[in-house]
């Protein structure tokens, strides 16, 4: 059976086999990318996970300090994020981009 939307509103769409994996691949095209900004103190001298952030097409959340702040991209949040003297932020992207 295809899952088909012009069935009426208050019925299945198609089965609970089916269904859930038209949701599975959704969730999957749609997920935004996991990365921290990472914190470095000085050359190598010290260095934290300063937030975790999440890059959607049009926009990041990045949450510190059990704040959420959005932002217009990932470049912005790696800038804000150094301008502490001696500090310079990266970004470290979960999953095979790494760091930048």
């Amino acid at each position: 059976m295809t899952c088909d939307a012009s069935q009426d509103q208050d019925q299945p769409l198609c089965d609970r086999a089916e269904f859930d994996e038209e949701m599975a691949d959704m969730v999957a095209e749609e997920a935004p990318r996991l990365f921290a900004v990472v914190q470095e103190r000085g050359e190598r001298v010290d260095g934290w996970i300063a937030a975790w952030g999440m890059a959607f097409d049009d926009h990041v959340e990045v949450v510190r300090d059990g704040g959420l702040i959005s932002f217009g991209s990932a470049e912005r949040v790696r800038r804000l994020f150094g301008l502490r003297q001696g500090v310079t932020a990266h970004l470290v992207w979960v999953g095979p981009a790494g760091v930048s």
